[in-house]
Order: structure tokens, then sequence, then C-alpha cells
């Protein structure tokens, strides 16, 4: 069995296909949970309204770093975060690679997504582009140790993904592994323990070869995990347990009983 450790079933926008449909295609493929991702709090109970029908779709509760025009108080985030559906902070981070300009609006995000889901003791869920240093230095600065959480979307170096572990953070590998540009990524995956992984398909983006040119959707998180268990030498099978089993340690708010 898969679990979608990230993605955004409210962004979906496929003409043709339902959202349950949607869900259902990806639970035939063997996929047992998702967790739908927030980018903006003013938009959570949007997107909580459209997933809430799902028992086996969690939610978190964030601020992307590229939507700083939805900042948000430290006290509007923790109320929002509070919810008992809300299983994870985020997803914050820093992105300096498309938004520059906002660096210090974007730490500042950052440090208050800490400060809550260490207060809330959920993980965070992290998006780092370009901002390495900087993103390991306010996680150690500001404890997060303390609640733990995941880089998501990976496409750094070795060097950070050792530095987030040794954090006692896990390393989400997407469908850009799959990419033929990914070369560099697919070197560090290799190196990755697996009981530090999680997988996942930030759908509606980022489709997986051999999906590309399509909507992402979270089936297709199969492809990514075959995709590992190749560069690995590892049965699929290997890849899907740990990385469920991983997906279950950190978001430890979910129990397997509650999933299909």
């Amino acid at each position: 069995m898969f679990v979608d450790s990230h993605c955004h079933l409210d962004r979906l926008k496929a003409s043709n296909t339902t959202l349950q449909e949607t869900v259902e295609f990806a639970r035939q493929r063997g996929v047992q949970h998702f967790l739908c991702v927030s980018v903006s709090v003013r938009e959570f109970d949007e997107m909580l309204a459209k997933v809430q029908q799902f028992d086996d779709v969690s939610v978190s509760c964030g601020v992307h770093p590229l939507h700083q025009e939805d900042a948000c108080t430290y006290e509007d985030l923790l109320t929002k975060a509070s919810d008992a559906r809300v299983v994870a902070v985020g997803e914050t981070g820093l992105d300096y690679f498309y938004s520059a300009d906002t660096q210090e609006v974007q730490r500042e995000s950052f440090v208050t997504h800490i400060k809550v889901a260490n207060e809330l003791k959920k993980p965070l869920i992290i998006h780092t582009r370009d901002a390495r240093e900087d993103t390991i230095q306010l996680l150690k600065e500001h404890k997060a140790e303390h609640t733990q959480g995941v880089l998501h979307c990976f496409t750094e170096s070795l060097d950070m993904a050792q530095a987030a572990i040794d954090l006692g953070f896990y390393i989400s590998i997407s469908g850009i592994v799959t990419f033929n540009s990914a070369t560099e990524l697919r070197e560090v995956v290799k190196q990755l323990p697996l009981d530090k992984l999680l997988i996942e398909t930030d759908s509606p983006w980022l489709a997986p070869v051999p999906h590309r040119g399509k909507e992402n959707q979270p089936g297709y998180v199969v492809e990514v995990a075959e995709f590992i268990a190749q560069l690995k030498g590892v049965d699929v099978a290997e890849v899907a347990r740990a990385t469920t089993d991983n997906f279950y340690t950190l978001f430890s708010l979910i129990t397997r009983d509650q999933t299909r």
C-alpha cells in the first residue's frame, strides 16, 4: 500500500473527472491515505470543505512561501492549525528561486510556522528552494527538532538532506526524480536511507514520467515509488512499506485504522 504524503486535491482541475473519481482511481492503485496540503490560511476553510467527505484524506494548515499576499498572524495560524482535523503545519519554508525579493517576509512567516508547530506539537511541511543555509539555520535556531517534519518535493543537495535528517526530519521525493534533468537528484536519492524517505505527487503539478504533460494526481505516486525502487535496487513493495511506515510515524495524529 502507498501513501501520497503531499498533494493539493483542492486544486485539481481535470474537467472530465470528479474529485471522487480521482481519489477512487488512487485507491484502486493501492494508495491508502492522502495528505492534502494547505498553501493559504485564507483558503483553508474552502480546502477543508472540498476534502472532508473523504475519511482517508488528512489536511495541513499553513501559508506557502510564494503566497505571502495571504500572510497571517501567529494568532490566526494557531487558531486554524489547532483544528483537530489538522495533522501538520504548512506548507511553509523559503523559496529564493522564484521570489528572492520577499526573503525577509518569507523568513518571518517561516519562523511563525515553526513556533506554531512547536506550540501544537504538530510536524512541519517545508518547501525549500535555493535557500539551503537559511532553511537549516532557522530550523535550528527555533528548535524545530522538537516538532520534526518533512522537506517536501526535495531537489537540494545530499548535505542539506543529511542536515535535515540530523534534526529529525524526513525527505519527500516527488515525480521530479523521474525527469531526464534530475541526474543530481537521483544520485542523492540513491544515498538516502529508506527509513527517512516519504513519497508524494505534489499534484496537480509535476506529473512523473510517463505522465508528463498531464495534470498530476495522487494515483501517480505509484510511479514515484517504482522509480525509487529501481534507483535503489529493491522491490517496490519495500519502498511502499518503508515510506508508508514513515508517513504514519511522522504524522502521528493519523492512525492506520482510519484509512481504507
